[in-house]
C-alpha cells in the first residue's frame, strides 16, 4: 500500500476509486465504503484510494493503527491534515483540484451524510451535479445500522465510555485495542504473584472506561489470554497518569522494551482504590478467575 501524509505528495497518474471521510475508527460502516472501492479496483482496474481527513482530535484509531488495518486492503492511503487551506477550500474547488486533477477519480464512494469544503457546503448532491463534468461515477451508500441506530464512531465512543467493549467490538468489526512499549513499573504485581506488563496509551487514543477487563495480549506475534486494568492505579500511586496494566496468564518471558497489543474483550468491574495491598491482591485473584472463566466459556 502506498501511504501519504500530504495530498501534495501524491503523484499518481492512474484512474482511481476514492472513498473520503474521517475514518477515525474503521467501523463496519467505514468497512462498507472500503469494500466498495475494493470491488471497483478489481472489476474496473482502477486504483483504490482511502482519503482520510485528519482533524487532529482524540481518536479510536491512531494513524499508525489505521495504516496497519488498511495495509493489505487498498492500494493507497492518504492522510490529509485539516489545515487552513483544506478547511477553507471551496467544495467546487476540492472536486476540481483534488478529486479530478490530483486523484484522477473515476469512482467516488461516500456515505449519505458526507460533507466537505468550506462551511461544509459540499455534499452528495453537489458531487452528483459535478460528476458529468469531471467524468466520474458517484456511489452513495446507506448507513450500516445496529439496534435501529446508525453505526458511527460516536456510537463506539459511547459504548467504550460505559465499558461495553463487547458492543464496541461488534460495531467496529474487530476488537478495540491498545499498543505500546512495555515499561518498568513498581514491580508490585511480580511481588504478589501476577507479573504485569505496563503500557502508556498513545496520544489522542481514546481510553475505555477505567476498570478491569478480560483481554487478549499479543507478544512476539503470539496471543495470550489475560486480564488488564486501565486507569490510574489509585491504590499504589498518586500520579493520576492513565496506564494499561495487563497480566497474561501463560506468558513466561521478559517483555520489557517489547511492543505489545492488548485487545479488550469483556468488562468486569470499575477501577477501585483498596485500603491495603492485601485487599488488592484478594480482588486481583478474583479478577484472574473472571478472566480464565471468560475465555474458558469462549472456547
Amino acid at each position: 500500500m502506498q501511504y501519504y501524509t500530504d495530498i501534495n505528495s501524491y503523484k499518481g497518474l492512474e484512474r482511481t476509486a476514492v472513498t473520503l471521510g474521517k475514518f477515525d475508527s474503521l467501523h463496519r460502516g467505514h468497512q462498507k465504503l472500503i469494500q466498495s472501492i475494493q470491488r471497483f479496483a478489481q472489476e474496473e482496474h482502477v486504483k483504490s484510494v482511502v482519503f482520510a481527513f485528519d482533524i487532529n482530535k482524540d481518536t479510536l484509531l491512531t494513524n499508525q493503527e489505521r495504516r496497519q488495518h488498511l495495509e493489505t486492503k487498498v492500494d493507497c492511503m492518504i492522510e490529509c491534515p485539516f489545515t487552513k487551506d483544506i478547511r477553507e477550500m471551496k467544495a467546487e474547488v476540492f472536486i476540481e483540484k483534488i478529486l479530478a486533477e490530483k486523484l484522477h477519480v473515476s469512482y467516488v464512494v461516500v456515505g449519505t451524510d458526507f460533507h466537505f469544503g468550506y462551511k461544509k457546503r459540499g455534499d452528495v448532491k453537489m458531487l452528483a451535479e459535478y460528476a458529468p463534468q469531471y467524468n466520474y461515477q458517484l456511489k452513495v451508500l446507506d448507513k450500516e445500522l445496529f439496534q435501529n441506530r446508525e453505526i458511527s464512531s460516536t456510537y463506539v465512543r459511547e459504548a467504550l465510555k460505559e465499558g461495553n467493549v463487547e458492543l464496541a467490538n461488534f460495531l467496529l468489526g474487530y476488537s478495540y485495542h491498545m499498543s505500546g512499549m512495555v515499561e518498568h513499573g513498581k514491580h508490585l504485581g511480580r511481588t504478589l504473584g501476577f507479573p504485569t506488563m505496563n503500557i502508556v496509551p498513545a496520544d489522542r487514543k481514546i481510553i475505555p472506561r477505567f476498570g478491569v477487563y478480560a483481554c487478549r495480549v499479543w507478544v512476539d506475534g503470539k496471543c495470550f489470554h489475560g486480564i488488564g486494568n486501565v486507569g490510574v492505579k489509585p491504590t499504589v500511586t498518586d500520579e493520576m497518569r492513565p496506564l494499561l496494566e495487563v497480566f497474561a496468564f501463560e506468558y513466561k518471558g521478559n517483555a520489557y522494551g517489547k511492543s505489545i497489543t492488548v485487545e479488550f474483550c469483556a468488562f468486569e468491574r470499575p477501577e477501585e482504590k483498596f485500603t491495603s495491598v492485601e485487599e488488592l491482591k484478594t480482588r486481583v485473584d478474583e479478577d484472574i478467575m473472571f478472566g480464565k472463566e471468560y475465555f474458558q466459556w469462549q472456547n
